[in-house]
């Protein structure tokens, strides 16, 4: 009787179905509901399905506004008969009592010392008309939780059409990428997108997932207002007979969470190697210079801040929060918090030496630390590269041949930068971690007088 009351309502106003309509995907509302909720559009989503629908394809079902009345009568009656199965099962005496602590119909003799004696006892007719009351009453909150529950779930919805343009854009971006690179790096590409092919299924099912997940929270809500507005005409052995399932259930349900879908950048970047330097240098060098307010004072910065000599005698300079006073170190402009940016440094003969980045608001302690920490960088020992910073070893080190310049790449969002010998374009090696803050070009010049300086992007080619 429940499911067919149920299936007799209005899925616009809940309501009993009045003067019924149906629509072309087969659904059913009031006369007055339809005309409103179309208004003046001639095509609108089902409120039940999604599904679009004509307003000229709506059709009056004079049958089945009969059934409802029928039901209605039918309902009417039944709740004016006693119904028969009134007898406790255990006792076979007639149910007159109900438990509030149990939520359960007693009979006389169900109440005594072993059982149900210190609980709060009360007459059906009592019990009944509180829970009748307490159920009409959740009838509002349960409407507003079911329109809140649908409300997420079309936002879920549209998170589809977002992960389809937001996958899109990415692909526009991805061909636009390599048609600028070598053919070497065709295997990247196919690797790559393939890569994003199953991060958008996964996110996809995800997102499904979810969107089941509110089905089934609206579809619970829907069941519980039923039985809600059942309870205000129902006989009350079988109101009581149900409100703890009822409770049960109603305590049980919550929202799920929102799934916002977001694609890794990662998914899609490209380790850049040799014979794509040209390529990365023409694209992404960035025009760096040296900040002098960061100099130790045995460093002289040129006056257009592109080249550091060490000094044996300390410079008179205005005292700074930002200075180095250990290490011979001076830091470069402008700081990084994203993308993709390339500069050269020419090293020349010098016998010691480091260049890399590292954290832009490093603290007054870290910059008075010989070896300050939140760096990367590679150190010149005379024979070979120390790499220090991200996941390489403390004391990770390569033997090479002395450069004379340094190309450095940084890749914000990889969490990369990576080092090559110039003009041979040859790769050196790559510090891998994650960039959390803005960091800045690092430059130790150590205790020989030959000039580090800054090279341009037609000096590092």
């Amino acid at each position: 009787m429940v499911r067919l009351q149920g299936e007799s309502k209005c899925h616009i106003c809940l309501d009993a179905l009045t003067e019924p309509d149906t629509t072309e995907c087969g659904h059913n509302f009031c006369h007055s509901c339809a005309y409103n909720f179309f208004g003046e559009q001639e095509v609108v989503p089902c409120p039940v399905c999604r599904s679009d629908c004509q307003k000229q394809n709506i059709t009056s079902n004079a049958q089945l506004g009969e059934m409802v009345k029928m039901v209605q009568q039918f309902q009417n009656r039944a709740s004016q008969i006693e119904e028969t199965r009134t007898s406790c099962e255990r006792h076979n005496q007639v149910l007159t009592l109900f438990c509030e602590d149990d939520l359960q119909l007693l009979c006389d003799r169900c109440v005594g010392p072993q059982s149900h004696n210190s609980h709060h006892v009360t007459s059906i007719a009592r019990a009944a008309s509180h829970h009748r009351e307490r159920l009409w009453g959740l009838r509002k909150l349960l409407k507003r939780e079911m329109r809140q529950a649908e409300e997420l779930r079309r936002i879920q919805d549209d998170g589809t059409q977002a992960l389809r343009e937001q996958a899109e854009a990415q692909r526009c971006k991805l061909n636009s990428e390599f048609e600028r690179l070598n053919r070497y790096l065709d295997r990247e590409q196919h690797a790559a997108f393939s890569r994003l092919k199953e991060e958008e299924r996964d996110i996809r099912q995800k997102l499904s997932t979810n969107i089941e997940a509110f089905e089934k929270r609206i579809s619970t809500l829907k069941s519980l207002l039923n039985l809600a507005v059942a309870g205000k005409t129902s006989s009350e052995v079988d109101l009581l007979s149900t409100v703890k399932n009822f409770y049960k259930d109603y305590e049980s349900v919550s929202n799920p969470d929102i799934f916002s879908p977001q694609l890794r950048r990662e998914a899609y970047t490209f380790p850049l190697q040799y014979s794509a330097l040209q390529k990365i240098i023409q694209q992404f060098t960035v025009q760096v210079t040296l900040d002098p307010d960061t100099a130790h004072r045995n460093l002289l910065v040129s006056e257009d801040k592109k080249c550091v000599t060490f000094s044996q005698k300390k410079q008179r300079v205005p005292g700074s929060l930002k200075r180095f006073t250990k290490s011979h170190v001076v830091l470069g402009s402008p700081y990084f918090s994203s993308g993709r940016h390339f500069w050269a440094v020419k090293v020349g003969e010098k016998s010691e030496w480091a260049v890399g980045i590292c954290k832009a608001n490093l603290s007054i302690g870290a910059r008075q630390s010989l070896i300050p920490p939140g760096c990367w960088m590679i150190v010149w020992k005379g024979d070979c590269f120390e790499v220090s910073g991200g996941a390489a070893p403390k004391c990770s080190q390569l033997k090479a041949t002395r450069p004379r310049v340094i190309g450095i790449f940084l890749d914000y969002e990889l969490g990369e930068v990576s080092f090559y010998r110039m003009p041979e374009k040859s790769h050196i090696c790559t510090i891998r971690d994650t960039f959390t803050e803005p960091v800045c070009p690092y430059f130790y010049v150590g205790n020989n007088s030959e000039p580090l300086s800054l090279c341009s992007a037609t000096d590092a080619e």
